[in-house]
């Protein structure tokens, strides 16, 4: 979302959707080496009329970590970024209640606070942002297992039709 408005911020609107739906492409890729490809194609396309956004892809394919595929398998893909709005929100509110605080330590362990306070709250919700399974195909350790896991289910519902 913000990689999105900063892109958009830069290119005149007469050109915003032509471009976002450029970068919108790059989800729709499988593998890692595609996604790598894409971005490399994008910003061949937009360097001669845009350079800074051109530039900007460049370095979002330094930085980005997360595979493609683990944006695929989760299903459903988050539409908002609400709920971490919302902690931030939460964190500012009390951050500024105490006000001044005496060392690093002490702001620390209230963020730390209202983190957990909010994973207790998430954990007990009976609606998820993420699910458990697709925040364990998250995580390299947990992938095989889950994907396995996904695929038997998908071949003993396929056997029940």
């Amino acid at each position: 979302v913000h990689f999105m408005r900063n892109v958009l911020a830069k290119v005149p609107r007469s050109h915003g959707q032509v471009v976002a739906a450029l970068i919108r492409t790059v989800f729709a890729q499988v593998d890692d080496t595609s996604v790598r490809n894409q971005f490399d194609a994008i910003s061949d396309q937009l360097r001669p009329n845009f350079e800074a956004v051109s530039d900007m892809f460049d370095e979002a394919k330094r930085i980005s970590a997360p595979s493609p595929r683990s944006l695929v398998s989760t299903g459903r893909k988050p539409k908002s970024n609400n709920p971490l709005e919302r902690v931030n929100a939460e964190i500012k509110r009390r951050t500024r209640v105490v006000g001044i605080f005496p060392n690093d330590a002490s702001v620390l362990r209230l963020i730390i606070a209202v983190c957990i306070e909010q994973h207790d709250e998430w954990t007990a919700s009976e609606r998820r942002y993420l699910s458990e399974g697709s925040m364990a195909i998250l995580t390299v350790k947990d992938a095989t297992a889950a994907l396995i896991g996904k695929q038997q289910a998908l071949v003993a519902r396929s056997r029940r039709r």
